[in-house]
């Protein structure tokens, strides 16, 4: 089990700083990753995860930057592609891109919102463009949903074989998706810290998953809470088959000065 933070960018947590300041406390106290959310709108504000991952690579050396998730059909795959690009370059080939259809809230306030279907087929075809891309491919493309002509983004890969991709949710066609890729990642917890999908849900996902055959090496990512100075949950989740924690830090759990005290706490080992 490996083990990083979780920022919800909102209130608080939506302005660069205060997240800055919450990863620099976590890489002295061994944690090994930032993950945050992706979204375009929220009562009382939102961070843009792209601007605040450049900002937290600026200051950390280690952690890997993560986001959980960004919403692909929301995104133009040859921008989304040039902003992880950019970033992986910068921050030494540390970006894992965290991916998935959207949600309604977000997605609908903006007349973004297409069926399930539609916004799956968009995932699946930007997937494939904007990995490519990263890795410095000159791209030729007609499809449902998007097109290039001869195009190149990336000068060179960063990462190798290509940028990890970690995929979002629990129903069958998301575990899928998932198992195509790099990881698989899911959230525990409601905004109250109510258990909402125990180790039990991630183990029975996952035997539904391998039967698609994920490849060797691949990831399971569960974020939670747990009180500092005790494991909590996350060694069930580790038997359940997970290989990340993720500390999920917002402003409905306490203050910022008591998510530092809980970073600096270190890993839930």
């Amino acid at each position: 089990m490996r083990y990083g933070i979780e920022v919800v960018p909102l209130g608080t947590y939506a302005e660069p700083g205060p997240v800055v300041e919450l990863t620099v406390a976590a890489e002295a106290a061994g944690w090994e990753a930032l993950a945050i959310w992706d979204h375009a709108h929220f009562w009382g504000g939102v961070g843009d995860p792209w601007v605040t991952l450049t900002a937290v690579a600026a200051a950390t050396s280690r952690l890997r930057l993560i986001t959980t998730v960004s919403p692909l059909p929301r995104y133009a795959p040859h921008l989304l592609a040039r902003s992880v690009h950019a970033l992986d370059a910068f921050s030494g080939g540390r970006v894992t891109l965290g991916v998935g259809l959207g949600v309604e809230f977000d997605l609908g306030a903006f007349g973004e919102l297409q069926d399930g279907r539609t916004r799956a087929s968009m995932a699946d075809e930007a997937l494939d463009l904007v990995t490519r891309w990263c890795n410095g491919e000159i791209v030729t493309h007609t499809g449902r949903h998007y097109t290039s002509t001869g195009t190149q983004i990336a000068s060179r890969p960063t990462q190798s074989p290509r940028v990890p991709v970690w995929v979002g949710g629990s129903s069958h066609p998301a575990l899928r998706r998932a198992a195509r890729w790099d990881g698989w990642v899911i959230g525990s917890i409601d905004e109250a810290q109510n258990v909402t999908f125990p180790p039990e849900n991630v183990a029975n996902d996952l035997a539904y998953l391998r039967s698609f055959g994920p490849h060797e090496g691949f990831d399971v990512a569960v974020s939670g809470v747990t009180p500092g100075g005790s494991p909590g949950l996350a060694p069930a989740y580790a038997d359940a088959g997970a290989t990340w924690w993720f500390e999920s830090l917002f402003g409905l759990r306490g203050t910022h000065e008591e998510m530092l005290e809980r970073v600096a706490a270190g890993p839930p080992r």
